[in-house]
């Protein structure tokens, strides 16, 4: 008895000093992070990235090609950075390629580009046009690209066909598979679990829910997916073919045929590459290094070549950025950049997602300040919330009253409600690779009285109409059936007016190319649903014209960062600099030719694509529960 009030007293004491440990711990971290931020905040310019005489500039893109980065708390990004840990999803800004790509072409110390892309996971084939164009006007300087590699995967290899030369490692991997739209069914699964789907739709096409519905694609949604592929294959297919200077029936896409030519190669994929002339020379690691060595000289260690990687090169001249944005003419006229990228959700949403309210607090931020004269909307959406669309529809319209012009700009992907947003634009301007369409809007509910009744649990009571006590655990009656219905048809009516108002058509013309259809921005302007095929600097001088405006800014509209982040940022930001300072050696670029590849093992694959689908479905929030959202608006 005597013992047991000491034994007790012992552990409350361990736990104690565990805790106080613990706690030690956290608080000299914390102290150490702002010492450091504090030391780099006062000795920022002492030590800055430097871009070598005579240089490589390594294009070493790691994670997604993207028009708007997400948000990434400061913290979670200092750690990555100072740990020297790669993100789960990392994300590339397409602005940040381009101006690096601008102005390497003009910066003497660069003598060659190297593409070093085994790190590059999506884009798009919108986004890697881009790219490229800017590549090619790189090589309209006179300097070189060589692209480099253990393996090309098809969106590496479309940006390594603008190089001079194509060099892969003799034990390397290629294949250029086509373009393919394939989904995970979940019909079986729920019946199993005794879920009941309630599906509400308009659009034959409209295949945004089969996968709840269905354990196969449908024949209607099979025509329509192989329409904008092959439209988006041929695209692919004739860039490459001319950049690389052969037939575009250089591309195997008969099983039978690549076999005969792979045994020919001798089963290597490196020399099956070589024989098809998709790669120039086959060389190892040291053979590329070496040849580096004699184009630019080695680094200042003597054990490569002499480079400067990517984000090195962003350091080393953001600088100049800076004081040029200083420098621009606050009272000048503006033709304000607003960037809407992502699903379109209901409410305030961070920057890399649609938000209904978010995106109209920066279209008026536009309309009410009066240096901008002309409003770029750069749409990169699949659409989502109906409502939420129509919220920022309305702002549309409400420049347009203002008197200021307004021109949508499509990138990867503005379909259903990206389109709806893009409708009231005076002008549409899409890729020929952009997908849009997909007009169409359904609504989706599941009830699980059958699930849970397997368990024993039952819904029960009264109600003083028939209305009363709907929801996910009662079955759907008849009659709120029917009125869901109707509410979407009413959503498809609503949305095919606003494209027949503000395309010139009738509503039988519209109807006849809607119904849930994609195309493709070739297509789409063949069709009347754009006016013009261009980039996005087209429109910004569309948008300038209709405005009469003859010397103007652009002004990217973005969601502000509070005084609170924006310390926290430069604070952290500054820390992770020291940290590496005096973890590393003051030679900043160490890419060397290593691989920077990104997470493809196939469970971790499918896991992300499990979780993939589930975030989808979690994020509907549509106060009506009526979407435009075109999920098949992607190739895989």
């Amino acid at each position: 008895m005597n013992n047991k009030p000491g034994i007790i007293k012992r552990i409350f004491s361990s736990l104690w000093r565990v805790l106080s440990f613990t706690r030690s711990i956290v608080v000299n971290l914390v102290f150490f992070i702002l010492l450091f931020g504090f030391i780099g905040v006062i000795s920022s310019g002492d030590e800055q990235v430097q871009v070598p005489d005579k240089t490589a500039l390594v294009l070493n893109l790691v994670g997604d090609v993207v028009e708007q980065k997400r948000e990434v708390d400061p913290m979670e990004a200092f750690l990555v950075e100072a740990l020297e840990q790669q993100e789960d999803q990392p994300e590339i800004l397409l602005a940040d390629i381009l101006d690096v790509i601008a102005k390497a072409k003009n910066d003497d110390r660069v003598e060659i580009l190297v593409l070093q892309l085994q790190g590059l996971n999506r884009a798009g084939l919108t986004k890697l046009q881009d790219i490229a164009k800017a590549l090619e006007d790189f090589k309209s300087s006179g300097k070189t690209i060589i692209a480099l590699g253990d393996q090309f995967s098809q969106d590496q290899y479309y940006l390594a066909s603008t190089a001079n030369n194509i060099w892969l490692n003799p034990q390397g991997f290629m294949l250029l598979d086509g373009y393919g739209r394939y989904k995970m069914y979940f019909k079986s699964a729920l019946d199993k679990l005794a879920i009941n789907q309630h599906i509400f739709r308009v659009g034959t096409f409209k295949s945004a829910v089969e996968p709840f519905i269905r354990d196969d694609m449908s024949a209607a949604a099979k025509e329509a997916n192989k329409l904008w592929l092959t439209d988006l294959w041929q695209q692919y297919k004739e860039d490459v073919a001319e950049r690389r200077g052969f037939a575009i029936d250089n591309f195997d896409e008969n099983i039978d045929t690549l076999v005969a030519k792979f045994s020919a190669a001798n089963s290597s994929f490196a020399q099956y590459a070589l024989d098809n002339n998709w790669v120039d020379q086959l060389k190892s690691r040291q053979e590329m290094r070496t040849e580096l060595i004699d184009l630019v000289g080695k680094n200042k260690k003597g054990d490569s070549y002499s480079h400067i990687g990517y984000q090195d090169y962003i350091a080393a001249t953001n600088s100049l950025l800076d004081e040029s944005a200083a420098d621009a003419d606050s009272g000048s006229d503006k033709v304000a950049i607003i960037v809407a990228k992502g699903t379109i959700l209901d409410g305030t949403q961070k920057p890399g997602t649609i938000g209904g309210d978010s995106t109209a607090k920066l279209l008026r931020q536009a309309r009410l300040n009066d240096d901008v004269k002309a409003v770029v909307l750069r749409v990169d959406s699949p659409g989502g919330s109906a409502y939420a669309s129509e919220i920022i529809r309305q702002e549309v319209e409400l420049l347009k009253k203002a008197g200021k012009p307004v021109v949508a700009s499509m990138g990867t992907y503005a379909a259903s409600g990206g389109y709806w947003i893009s409708a009231p634009a005076d002008l549409i301007y899409a890729a020929p690779s952009t997908i849009t369409g997909s007009i169409g809007i359904f609504g989706m509910m599941m009830t699980f009285e059958d699930s849970l009744s397997k368990m024993g649990i039952h819904t029960d009571g009264v109600g003083t109409t028939d209305m009363a006590g709907f929801g996910p655990t009662q079955a759907l009656t008849p009659g709120m059936a029917k009125l869901f219905q109707l509410s979407i048809n009413k959503g498809y009516q609503d949305f095919i007016q606003l494209v027949a108002n503000n395309r010139n058509m009738t509503l039988a013309e519209v109807d006849s190319i809607a119904q849930g259809r994609v195309w493709s921005g070739k297509k789409a302007k063949e069709l009347g649903l754009v006016d013009e095929l261009g980039s996005l600097t087209d429109a910004v001088v569309a948008a300038a014209n209709l405005a009469k405006l003859e010397h103007y800014d652009t002004l990217l509209i973005e969601k502000e960062q509070s005084s609170r982040s924006k310390i926290m940022q430069q604070i952290l930001g500054k820390s992770s600099a020291v940290i590496s300072f005096f973890a590393t050696s003051q030679e900043h670029s160490s890419i060397d030719l290593t691989s920077n590849a990104v997470n493809n093992k196939p469970i971790s694959q499918f896991i992300k694509m499990m979780k993939a689908e589930l975030t989808q479905m979690n994020q509907f929030n549509d106060p009506q529960g009526r979407y435009t959202l075109c999920i098949a608006c992607s190739a895989n």
